[in-house]
């Protein structure tokens, strides 16, 4: 009897000392108020959360049996000038005829787009009763696409109601969206799995963007066909964006020291931190990349090569999108934002442009070795998926071998050279740095704390790679 009263005793002690998180305790019997987590100051758990994903050769044809088991009656379909010419658009506007549901397409979708294009495609979204929205291409196109969904279903709502904090008010989204359906053309942004919309918001010359469950599309229709279109550029800077989305997101700061306790579920972020579920698809997408993308880029007519890859970003996709990014993404904004007169190889825009892959890797090497530390372990294990032999090494040199396997990947598919070579320069740090300050969603989520001074010295360490 004595041990079972030690036992009751210890129970009792611990329940005076638990957090009174509604997961945690009874609290939840005591009425409102006791939702706030009064002890507890870093989260406890994580949530799993992705679009339906439907994948196949060929599987496009599907949509129309889609749209009529939705119900459909008039569908805004959403893509850019240049992809409104390509076969993955044919083949969906073929697939919309079969199903005689109306249809009216938008095709002023800008890669990468900003605030300004963001609420072009709105104005369109509002100028009829949508009942279904589709959208084809790549991140620019379903980013925005989302976008259009959220506000068209919240037609009061103000553009900065639910753009992410600082820049934004980060309302919660609380009312019902229409279903979207998504189609990727690029094996890069993982957007069809997520429910995040980025955009540049260009009064500060950076990036922001809306991240909420609500806004994630209803289905991702990946066919591997439309990966065979992309030129070898996009196809190299979409794997990049593939590459720190894994890379990003295994090296997160854990859940479980994320700040602060949601007092409710709702209002636990999207980006959690790393955790078991989002590492397997991490790791996975990390490997798949490692083996595949050279070929992708290389040979437009390796189907095996580009299929995987557009795989890979699905993977890397549900990992990132519910662990989150952090320095290279945070970092990425302000360079993609900030962009002066760089013009990207294999992109048709009319201005100038570092595609968001690119602006993300540049700073992949000194950002990991900067991280490192905190978590040397996973960083040699990334070092050695990439294919750098790690069996000596020490883990206080994880950084530094994750860096060098990273400059030989980007060298082997020639990356430019830095920040430098996309017209970058010393003088500019200050404005990347600020840039970067806003980015909060995100770079909170950095294994490593840093400062303003430890950005610019990223910065600098970027403006050569090699």
């Amino acid at each position: 009897m004595a041990g079972r009263d030690r036992v009751v005793h210890l129970l009792t002690q611990l329940a005076s000392a638990a957090c009174r998180c509604p997961a945690h305790s009874n609290s939840f019997h005591q009425g409102v108020g006791a939702a706030t987590c009064s002890v507890r100051k870093t989260d406890y758990a994580f949530e799993m959360a992705s679009s339906n994903i439907r994948y196949g050769d060929g599987v496009t044809k599907e949509i129309s049996m889609d749209l009529q088991n939705l119900g459909a009656r008039n569908v805004c379909l959403m893509t850019d000038r240049n992809l409104s010419r390509l076969p993955p658009v044919a083949s969906v506007l073929e697939s919309l005829s079969r199903s005689g549901v109306t249809y009216k397409v938008y095709d002023n979708v800008r890669v990468e787009p900003t605030d300004a294009s963001f609420k072009d495609a709105i104005r369109f979204a509002k100028s009829e009763a949508f009942d279904v929205f589709v959208a084809v291409g790549g991140g620019s196109v379903m980013d925005t696409c989302k976008a259009a969904n959220l506000y068209a279903s919240h037609p009061d709502a103000h553009f900065l109601d639910f753009v992410n904090a600082p820049i934004g008010r980060g309302k919660p989204v609380t009312g019902a969206l229409k279903p979207l359906i998504a189609v990727p053309t690029t094996a890069g942004t993982g957007s069809e799995t997520t429910g995040v919309a980025i955009f540049d918001f260009e009064p500060l010359k950076a990036k922001t963007g809306i991240a909420s469950r609500a806004i994630r599309p209803t289905l991702g229709i990946v066919d591997p066909r439309h990966t065979l279109s992309m030129p070898e550029r996009v196809a190299a800077n979409s794997g990049f964006d593939v590459l720190c989305h894994a890379l990003e997101s295994y090296t997160a700061l854990p859940y479980h020291q994320r700040s602060p306790c949601p007092p409710d579920p709702l209002q636990r972020p999207a980006y959690q931190g790393s955790n078991p579920i989002s590492d397997v698809w991490s790791r996975h997408a990390l490997a798949v990349v490692a083996k595949f993308l050279k070929r992708a880029v290389r040979d437009p007519e390796d189907v095996e090569a580009r299929s995987s890859m557009h795989l890979a970003s699905v993977f890397a996709g549900i990992g990132f999108g519910n662990a989150g990014v952090h320095l290279c993404h945070g970092m990425s904004y302000p360079i993609a934002g900030n962009v002066k007169t760089h013009s990207a190889k294999g992109y048709s825009v009319e201005h100038p442009l570092v595609p968001h892959g690119l602006s993300v890797v540049l700073t992949s090497p000194a950002v990991f070795t900067f991280t490192a530390p905190m978590c040397p372990e996973r960083h040699l294990e990334a070092a050695q998926i990439l294919g750098a032999d790690t069996r000596q090494v020490k883990r206080a040199d994880a950084g530094a071998v994750l860096a060098d396997a990273l400059r030989d990947f980007l060298f082997s598919l020639q990356v430019e050279d830095g920040l430098a070579a996309v017209g970058y320069g010393t003088g500019d740090i200050p404005a990347l740095v600020r840039g970067t300050v806003p980015q909060e969603r995100v770079t909170k989520l950095s294994p490593r704390e840093h400062t303003e001074e430890d950005l610019s010295r990223l910065f600098e360490a970027s403006m050569k790679l090699y």
